[in-house]
């Protein structure tokens, strides 16, 4: 296995709805039971808003917490939106929720970011009072940087972009250090001369910590420094090593520290409470989406690879293969969507997973379709040959083809019982009929969107059962049958006096 593997964080994604505005996060256990959490705030342009989510801090023993910093398109400073700061208090809230989970005291966490994220460092670090801060080239006049900078997050952050308004946001971190707020936290920042914005940004603002007893100030004069975004990857070893004291309880300071910190076989249940009651996948909101094409293990023409499906309750449809983005759907009003990519597919095999996303950005569970891409004369029939008629003759229109998915059970599901329903899609058809074993078991209507439930009714024997089921449309064109294997557990029946109720079989 390599290095990189070895080092490789399973890593929790989830969304915080418990505050006023709805945050989005990325979680990762510490490595052997480190006591420590780093809140992660994301710079000017990361990738997908998270700050340092590439891999560096791969090698960091503590707990993880990175937070997303994108709302309605933009970039928020963590702080508001149309000068609302209950944004901040969401914020704070959801670092302030995983630090409980954690059983961890605000002395055992530390506020991390740069530029941006170092700005939001300071701010969350001595507003809410946590134990340690390292901020790298923040900005402190936010207002005047957005405004001039930024004009998608100014618009965002203000709503109406107005003097006042800016004079507010460029005096909220330098307000908050000249209160005094939490003096005894142990901050760390960084900056350097060759950076563009240390002459108004930085500079003017550094004897306002004179009353904290625990500042530290590291000024990089590199000649290797040319502009903003240098100083803090020139600086990265000294963030790498400075977070692992940190998270190590050693706090570059004279006197006695205690490190280590690990508890490795530590009881974990609270924090994996909170992510899995707020993970991204919500499975149990809305189902996965469903192909329509390619079928499975479909050969298609690389020149007409289109995939169609529903996803009902979902706004758009994401494709991935081997862990890459491929491009996203949107989802009509009905549940059903299309999508043709942009590029062409290369020949071959292609596997490729999908899940459906709702208007708060909730995640259905995941879908897997394999298909093969071929040249256009590999699809025709291998000895085919090619006929001429002397007389053209009408060639009478396909029936409409009827495509069945069942979407609950899942295939070899064990279902609590005693009660089984099932549901799926069957676009075109009017009803779907089932059978076991040859016997009719019933049959139910298909909705207008396609969608269909059947309630059966009965309670089902434990052990494993093999429905099968077919769709049919208002002329009688049917679907192939689909079959529907799945296992009952932990059924109950009732007795009454002529036996058990509602019991099949």
């Amino acid at each position: 296995m390599s290095k990189a593997a070895d080092n490789a964080r399973r890593v929790f994604t989830g969304v915080d709805s418990a505050g006023a505005v709805p945050i989005e996060y990325r979680f990762s256990h510490a490595k052997n039971g480190n006591r420590h959490l780093v809140v992660v705030f994301a710079n000017l342009y990361a990738p997908g808003e998270y700050g340092w989510a590439d891999g560096k801090l791969n090698l960091l023993r503590s707990n993880i917490l990175w937070i997303r910093d994108l709302f309605d398109g933009a970039n928020s400073y963590y702080l508001c939106k149309g000068m609302d700061f209950s944004l901040e208090r969401s914020v704070a809230g959801l670092i302030s929720r995983v630090m409980n989970a954690l059983s961890l005291s605000p002395d055992q966490v530390t506020m991390f970011g740069s530029s941006k994220g170092g700005s939001a460092a300071l701010y969350f670090g001595l507003k809410y009072g946590f134990g340690n801060i390292v901020a790298s080239v923040p900005q402190f006049l936010i207002g005047t940087y957005v405004r001039d900078g930024i004009p998608d997050a100014a618009r965002l952050m203000m709503g109406e972009v107005t003097e006042e308004n800016v004079r507010v946001l460029d005096s909220a971190l330098p307000d908050l250090v000249r209160s005094g707020a939490n003096q005894s936290a142990h901050i760390y920042m960084i900056s350097s001369p060759q950076d563009e914005q240390y002459a108004g940004q930085v500079e003017p603002f550094l004897g306002l910590f004179q009353g904290h007893e625990n500042f530290n100030f590291v000024y990089n004069d590199s000649p290797l420094i040319t502009d903003h975004g240098k100083v803090t990857l020139r600086n990265l070893p000294t963030l790498m090593g400075l977070l692992n004291l940190l998270v190590d309880g050693i706090t570059p300071r004279i006197g006695v520290v205690r490190n280590g910190y690990e508890q490795p076989n530590r009881e974990t249940s609270a924090i994996d409470a909170y992510l899995e009651e707020t993970s991204q996948v919500r499975g149990d909101s809305f189902p996965r989406p469903v192909v329509l094409t390619p079928t499975a293990d479909e050969r298609v023409p690389v020149s007409a690879v289109r995939f169609t499906g529903y996803a009902p309750g979902g706004v758009r449809v994401s494709f991935w293969e081997d862990g890459k983005y491929q491009g996203a759907a949107p989802v009509a009003p009905d549940g059903s969507w299309v999508w043709d990519r942009e590029r062409p597919w290369g020949k071959g095999r292609h596997v490729i997973r999908l899940f459906a996303a709702d208007a708060h950005n909730y995640q259905s569970e995941r879908t897997e379709v394999i298909f093969t891409a071929v040249d256009e004369e590999s699809v025709a029939e291998p000895y085919a040959q090619p006929v001429q008629p002397l007389i053209p003759a009408p060639v009478p229109a396909p029936a409409p083809r009827i495509v069945l998915s069942v979407t609950a059970p899942a295939a070899h599901q064990q279902v609590p019982g005693p009660g089984v329903g099932f549901t799926g899609y069957a676009p075109g058809a009017v009803r779907v009929d089932f059978q076991e074993g040859g016997v009719s078991l019933g049959t139910c209507e298909v909705r207008a969107d396609g969608a269909w439930v059947w309630e059966p009714g009965w309670a089902w024997n434990e052990g494993d059962h093999f429905v099968e089921a077919i769709a049919v449309d208002a002329v009688g064109n049917a679907s192939p049958w689909v079959a529907v294997p799945f296992t009952l557990v932990n059924a109950y029946h009732v007795p009454t006096q002529g036996g058990y109720l509602n019991q099949r079989y």
